[in-house]
């Protein structure tokens, strides 16, 4: 199933009353849930993920600010979904990309599993990969910022 498609479903999703949509081609399928337990999950990664910032502008504020700044620059791939992220298509197998690698667009940067369903998630830019903002086999949220990529320019 295309990521486009399942990015309209959830987009519909959020805009309508519904709370619950399964879509099936042939043999993939993708039920999508709003409500409780997406919610109950959200507020979890927002205290983690805040404190080391707080912490790092208390200590040297300007060697903090440089790296803060140089994140900002490229463009954010984002979880089209939620569900766990991982970066090869197994524990044995490399990386689909490292930091520095080059992608272009179509190529698989990193696998969601979201219901048992592990969904390719594909690149829509040309560029190298500057930061990898995932770790590896750890839930990651609907738009949560994955990779940092710098386009060609």
């Amino acid at each position: 199933m295309d990521i486009r498609k399942i990015r309209r479903l959830i987009e519909l999703l959020e805009d309508s009353d519904v709370t619950e949509i399964e879509i099936a081609e042939g043999e993939e399928s993708v039920r999508i849930t709003r409500g409780a337990p997406a919610a109950a999950q959200v507020p979890a990664p927002a205290p983690v993920q805040p404190a080391p910032s707080h912490q790092a502008p208390q200590a040297p504020a300007a060697g903090s600010e440089a790296p803060a700044a140089e994140e900002e620059t490229g463009i954010k791939v984002e979880a089209p979904m939620v569900g766990t992220f991982y970066r090869a298509s197994s524990p044995e197998s490399e990386p689909f990309v490292r930091e520095g690698d080059r992608v272009n667009v179509g190529d698989t940067l990193c696998i969601i599993e979201a219901m048992k369903l592990f969904n390719e998630i594909e690149s829509e830019y040309s560029g190298r990969v500057k930061k990898i903002l995932a770790e590896n086999a750890q839930p990651v949220e609907y738009g949560e910022p994955l990779f940092l990529i710098e386009p060609d320019g």
